[in-house]
């Protein structure tokens, strides 16, 4: 069986998306047959020009005709164009994956999740450092109890792509358009990977309340080619105290002005027996400190082929790179709905089962991350504690 897969965006998401798409086969000779059908955006000549760069076999300037014409639907716009066409491919028994943050707003990504539990079809969320072979050898040292009680979370999003005021001006600085700033663009990530590594309850649990910040330290930014300003209506970084269920505590933050980060996302997360760190910009690496062994971090490379997904590319020590992990999840997400089309799972009373359990993240993670974010939003507006519901 060959899935026919449309995407919306021909973009930063949909060239990395289309990239991973033409390698599945290559490297993943189990991952199910793909076909790059149709490329849905406005502009007919440059979706054109995209489609012939990208490999696509046919383009559409309306997403209507599309969602209910192929497998599987990938919607990879702007934040306020997840909704409605996300929602319009599930009611139509489309699988969908999104990009995150699943919506500009909690309401609609309330609508998003309830399409998908109700559609019971396979659906995504686009946290692909879920994917990092580095992050699922971590999740394996948690989960086997190696650092025992989780104490401390720490988990931060640094860039500067924006320091420089006359930076010109994009969606991502409208808060109609992408929701929020670095909250919903950095801080989404973070908060799906520490749900992902201590969210269990025999770990931390879910994150239980927060204490926010944003801040916005440039208030308008020129529109490129014109002499327009317009307004900057988002933030450009935040900041957050976390408590989590079982006690622990943790700290968020993240910056698009963060003067000489161009993408460290990294990850500190301290228990009784042991700690973890990683950061993006070294991926292929987790520091580990067993307090038992008092020798200090250990730097682990993590490429061996009993590694998390390195089997499948080169020899040990031959580095993988941030554009593999859209080759990981796009593997997994088109696996599970391959084999939800050849075999419709059932639940013990014989009815269908819903598709939340074949793919994670699915949107009902996209939600879970919205809510955590909902909150630290609410309590910066609040100036105090907020309970995430």
């Amino acid at each position: 069986m060959t899935l026919e897969v449309g995407v919306l965006g021909y973009r930063f998401m949909g060239k990395a998306h289309a990239n991973a798409l033409s390698r599945l086969s290559m490297f993943f000779p189990d991952a199910p047959d793909v076909e790059r059908s149709v490329l849905v955006g406005r502009d007919e000549d440059a979706l054109s020009d995209a489609a012939d760069q990208l490999g696509f076999e046919s383009i559409a300037t309306d997403w209507e005709a599309v969602v209910d014409d192929v497998d599987v639907f990938y919607n990879l716009g702007p934040n306020h164009v997840h909704a409605e066409p996300s929602i319009a491919a599930l009611e139509a028994g489309t699988p969908v994956f999104c990009e995150k943050p699943l919506a500009p707003t909690l309401a609609e990504a309330e609508r998003m999740a309830d399409a998908a539990a109700e559609a019971g079809v396979p659906n995504g969320t686009a946290f692909n450092y879920r994917f990092v072979p580095a992050i699922q050898h971590a999740k394996g040292l948690l989960e086997a109890g190696e650092l025992g009680e989780i104490h401390h979370v720490r988990g931060r999003y640094l860039q500067d792509w924006l320091v420089d005021p006359e930076a010109p001006w994009s969606w991502r600085n409208d808060a109609e358009m992408a929701g929020s700033g670095a909250l919903g663009d950095l801080g989404a990530h973070t908060v799906d990977l520490l749900r992902f590594l201590v969210g269990d309850d025999d770990l931390a649990g879910e994150m239980e309340r927060v204490s926010g910040h944003l801040q916005t330290f440039v208030g308008e930014r020129p529109v490129d080619g014109s002499d327009e300003m317009r307004s900057v209506t988002v933030d450009d970084a935040y900041s957050a105290q976390v408590e989590f269920e079982n006690g622990a505590m943790g700290t968020l933050e993240a910056s698009r002005f963060a003067t000489g980060h161009k993408n460290d996302h990294t990850i500190e997360i301290h228990g009784s027996k042991g700690s973890l760190r990683f950061s993006l910009e070294r991926l292929n690496e987790l520091e580990v400190l067993r307090a038992d062994e008092n020798r200090g971090y250990e730097t682990v490379l993590v490429t061996d082929e009993s590694d998390p997904y390195v089997d499948h590319w080169w020899p040990p020590g031959h580095v993988l790179g941030w554009e593999h992990t859209f080759v990981h999840e796009n593997y997994e997400f088109l696996s599970a709905v391959a084999s939800e089309s050849s075999e419709t799972p059932r639940n013990e009373g014989g009815e269908t089962a819903g598709a939340g359990d074949t793919f994670e993240p699915s949107f009902a993670d996209g939600l879970a991350a919205q809510r955590v974010l909902e909150a630290i939003e609410a309590s910066d507006e609040k100036r105090e504690w907020v309970s995430i519901s």
